[in-house]
């Protein structure tokens, strides 16, 4: 829009009234006939109509009438119409009619009538109408009604800060000085306060200062305005007197007002790095987290504690269990951020204490009306999983507790748990015995395929001795039930009513032929999509023991896990032979396996289920028969030691990626060996505080290293200078843009390349994509061979790549039409929106599962190494490999990795490279991306399709 606007209405275009229609309405009308018209003449008004001959009716017709609605919709109307001549900029002559109406309206003996015209002189800015109404404006700072007071006050305020306020109030600040000693009115005394704050700001400071003591007695209204000129005063003074306004922040942090205490919390931080403040602060913000109900409080809240850890984590380690309570909110992404930030300030003296913490709260999560209990406790699984990875002294004291869900409905918490058994088993050998104790005891109840397929690898890993191995087969034949699987009349009726028993095992199995990706980056066609926790199957397929759960999985066709039980039964056999001194146990145990796996084989090949055993599944049960009926050494030492070494080699590398992130991380590094040792003991105190005292030092400190004028890098900055118009134009123009997160600023300097004054320049801007323009610029005057520093503030809703555009205007004295000159476009790069991230394989291939929007780009580059390719992208698009280097490592001329990062508006961005070298030494392949959104996707896809050449572009 050209011109700016104060007021918005909805309008309905489909049935517009007519000039002539509202101009009887307002003659012959009465008080409601008239609010009608003049509601539908703003609306026209406020849409691009211009209306030139309805003033005159307004000024005869409306200016007269005594209902207040009229009145009011009065003062919209003439904030809305035209008060200048287009030509000439000059004010209209005919507005001079509604001066003495406005100066009626101020002495009006209707309080209302008063306050609502106050405010509209709020919004005009007109010098030549507002100079003869500044003493009936004046006059209203003595009216006996505060809401004419507070009204007035703003007026003083915005009348004062336009181009010639000085000149049309020129004692503005003293009177409003005058007016808040006096004044009463809580609305009214932060209105001169912000006045005198913004105009005067010398006369404010003097006023707080004069009543540091009784700040905490102020309404919340005025504690804010303060809060927000201490602000102010101390990045302007720099550190001179900054502990007399800390003060003030220290003691306004028990005011009764949550939004006084949240401000007051960020401006000590802002303000002050001295512990004492910053430990003050964060006890604010945890108060307030359990203080308030509203779960975009408690988000917005547990950021600052976020940013508070970044900076200051020695001091948040002393609240973390503070944090923790707030984990008593039902919200999801509350609870989520607690963990996450709790996770980040672990130590040696706290660990046992969170974890008992943490314990308690699982056990909270069996009661059934614990909103989200699952998904709760996957989260809580996860966080203990991570405390015993860092602190393995505190697993044996959670690791009992948790094997008690192995049997959750919730299938992904119960594939949380059995992953932590396994890595603690490991890690822990003194926990072996009970854990596989616990397992044998716990395995029946246990009815997810994943868990089952996990705690069998378990226990024929671990079960060492002879008792162990021994109830490690009966727990599983005990599981698998009664041999055979099905009898042959039974299998005469499943194919009876094959009709009637196939949705009930589809029921079961959910046969949605999606394609997968699997650990390494490659695609598979997965046969059940979503895993939920069996249900007892129908009486053809056998009920539900409760120490049954293998035969009932094996039933519903899961081959997969009869193969895995296969395998099993296999090592547990080979550990038997080793610690059972009797051949006839051995051969017995022997035995009673192949007739498992034959059984297995059976059910597999027969028309009792609807689908057939796959042949990975018939493969690997055949070839456990082969090896139990011929063993040799080398292939048991395979089976008995290999399988083992190679999950050593796994949890080996993911500690070797994690303390190298950990190292990257501690190389920002806090201090140098040369750094100043201050001993502000032997400080000249003065009669200062501890807390001045303490922000003295660090001041002291950061001045020392250089922090108060550390800048950004140059050489970033020149990267970001983007030219707009040639160097033979007669204006030059150049951009340095600037992103941070929602917001793009660009700092446009024109420069007047000719001998003429250009007048009337405009930077025009507009838009595409999802990329909105703040404010439009103004004009400009630009002496010859001048430069002029423009700002443009732009809004982001999204990643999707946004573009530029626009031209700069300007007039000459010599020529009478404008001159136009086009800027180069300037293109927002997505690489400013996102970040590496991470995320666990698991939840890597649920979003891939989950995500709809696809972007598919084929390999088309120089390059002819895999993994030279691979860096290539990551460097490209600023993502993060997820697969393990050791996955990469070898030559086989395939190459498959998964990237992920995250936009800081909470995007996931997912990208699986696949891709294979030809005989001619050229890559081929494809770059798949998904997202949630489809513009991540595309800008994604369109930056890859760029880049990925190889080349400098």
């Amino acid at each position: 829009m050209e011109k700016p606007c104060t007021l918005v209405v909805h309008f309905d275009k489909g049935s517009p009234s007519m000039a002539n229609e509202i101009k009887a309405e307002l003659e012959s009308g009465d008080g409601p006939t008239k609010a009608d018209a003049m509601r539908r003449a703003i609306s026209l008004l406020l849409n691009g109509e211009s209306l030139p001959h309805l003033f005159i009716t307004v000024v005869r017709y409306v200016q007269s009438c005594d209902d207040h609605a009229v009145q009011k919709l009065l003062l919209i109307y003439l904030e809305t119409v035209e008060k200048r001549d287009a030509a000439t900029g000059k004010i209209l002559p005919e507005m001079i009619l509604i001066c003495q109406n406005l100066r009626n309206n101020l002495q009006s003996p209707n309080e209302y009538i008063r306050g609502v015209t106050l405010r509209f002189l709020c919004r005009l800015t007109e010098p030549e109408l507002l100079e003869p109404l500044v003493p009936s404006i004046l006059a209203n700072l003595e009216h006996r009604h505060q809401f004419v007071r507070r009204h007035a006050l703003s007026a003083i305020s915005a009348i004062y800060q336009l181009p010639q306020g000085d000149q049309l109030i020129p004692d503005a600040p003293e009177l409003v000085e005058r007016a808040l000693a006096s004044e009463q009115d809580a609305a009214a005394r932060r209105n001169a306060f912000l006045m005198l704050l913004a105009s005067a700001q010398e006369r404010a400071v003097a006023y707080l200062l004069t009543n540091a003591d009784r700040v905490a007695e102020w309404p919340d209204l005025l504690q804010m305005a303060a809060v927000d000129l201490i602000r102010k005063v101390c990045r302007s003074k720099g550190r001179v007197d900054k502990g007399r306004y800390i003060k003030i922040i220290i003691s306004l942090l028990s005011a009764p007002s949550p939004a006084v205490v949240y401000e007051c919390a960020g401006a000590l931080v802002s303000l002050s790095s001295a512990p004492t403040a910053v430990r003050a602060a964060a006890n604010t913000y945890c108060q307030l987290l359990s203080s308030q109900s509203d779960n975009n409080v408690k988000l917005i809240i547990l950021d600052r504690l976020h940013e508070l850890r970044t900076s200051h984590r020695e001091v948040m380690v002393d609240v973390v269990m503070d944090v923790l309570r707030a984990l008593g909110s039902p919200n999801v992404d509350v609870r989520k951020k607690v963990l996450d930030l709790v996770l980040d300030l672990l130590t040696p003296r706290n660990v046992e204490e969170v974890v008992l913490y943490l314990k308690k709260e699982v056990v909270k999560t069996q009661a059934a009306e614990v909103e989200k209990g699952g998904e709760y406790r996957q989260m809580l699984v996860q966080a203990i999983h991570a405390c015993a990875k860092k602190y393995p002294e505190v697993a044996a004291s959670v690791v009992h507790l948790l094997m008690d869900f192995l049997g959750d409905p919730n299938v992904a918490a119960a594939y949380d748990v059995v992953l932590f058994v396994r890595e603690i088993i490991e890690t822990n050998p003194k926990l072996r015995v009970s854990i596989i104790q616990r397992l044998i005891d716990t395995f029946s109840q246990i009815r997810a395929s994943r868990v089952c397929n996990c705690a069998l690898w378990i226990l024929a890993e671990y079960s060492l001795s002879l008792s162990e191995v021994e109830s490690a087969i009966s727990t599983i034949k005990q599981s698998l039930g009664d041999l055979p699987f099905f009898t042959v009349s039974e299998e005469g009726e499943s194919t009876d009513s094959n009709k009637q028993t196939q949705p009930v095992v589809n029921s079961v199995t959910v046969s949605s032929r999606r394609p997968a990706v699997l650990a390494d980056g490659t695609y598979a066609t997965q046969s059940a999509a979503t895993e939920t926790a069996i249900s007892a199957p129908a009486a053809a397929l056998g009920s539900l023991a409760s120490s049954q759960n293998l035969r009932s999985l094996i039933l519903s066709g899961d081959f997969f896990l009869a193969a895995s039980v296969a395998c099993n039964l296999t090592k547990l056999v080979l550990r038997l032979e080793e610690v059972q001194p009797s051949k006839v146990e051995v051969n017995k145990a022997s035995t009673g396996a192949l007739l498992i796996m034959v059984s297995i084989l059976e059910l597999g090949q027969s028309s009792y289920l609807p689908h057939p055993i796959d042949n990975d599944s018939f493969d690997r049960i055949v070839l456990c028969v082969r090896f139990l009926c011929n063993p040799g050494d080398d292939v048991k030492k395979v089976w008995l030691q290999s399988c083992r070494q190679s999950f050593i080699n796994m949890l080996a590398e993911k500690q070797f990626r994690e303390t190298e992130e950990m190292k990257t991380k501690a190389q920002i590094s806090h201090a140098q060996p040369d750094d100043l040792i201050d001993f502000y003991h032997l400080k000249s105190r003065k009669g200062m505080s501890q807390l001045e005292l303490e922000d003295a030092v660090q001041d002291d400190l950061k001045a020392a290293t250089g922090q108060f004028t550390k800048d950004a890098d140059d050489n970033n900055k020149l990267n970001r200078i983007l030219q707009l118009t040639g160097f033979s134009d007669p204006v030059y123009a150049e951009a340095f843009v600037t992103v941070h997160h929602y917001d793009i600023v660009l700092d446009v300097t024109v420069i007047n390349r000719t001998k003429e004054t250009l007048q009337n320049l405009c930077l025009e801007l507009a838009t595409m994509g999802d990329l909105k323009l703040v404010d439009r610029p103004q004009n400009y005057t630009l002496a010859p061979e001048s430069s002029k520093q423009i700002r443009a503030n732009i809004k982001v809703s999204s990643t999707e790549t946004g573009v530029i555009f626009g031209n700069i205007v300007y007039e000459t004295s010599n020529v009478m039409e404008r001159s136009v000159v086009v800027l180069n476009d300037i293109h927002i790069d997505i690489m400013d929106y996102i970040s590496p991230a991470t995320c666990a394989d698991v939840a890597f291939r649920n979003m891939w599962a989950e995500f709809e929007w696809e972007n598919k780009v084929a390999v088309n580059t120089v390059i002819q190494d895999e993994k030279e390719f691979l860096d290539h992208i990551i460097k490209s698009t600023n993502m993060k490999c997820l697969t393990p280097p050791s996955a990469l490592d070898g030559e086989c001329g395939f190459l498959a990795a998964n990237l992920y990062a995250k936009s800081v508006f909470g995007e996931d961005a997912l990208v699986n490279i696949s891709i294979e070298k030809q005989a001619d030494g050229k890559l081929s392949g494809y770059i798949r991306i998904r997202s949630k959104t489809q513009g991540i996707a595309l800008s994604l896809g369109d930056k890859i399709t760029l880049k990925q050449k190889g080349g400098s572009s």
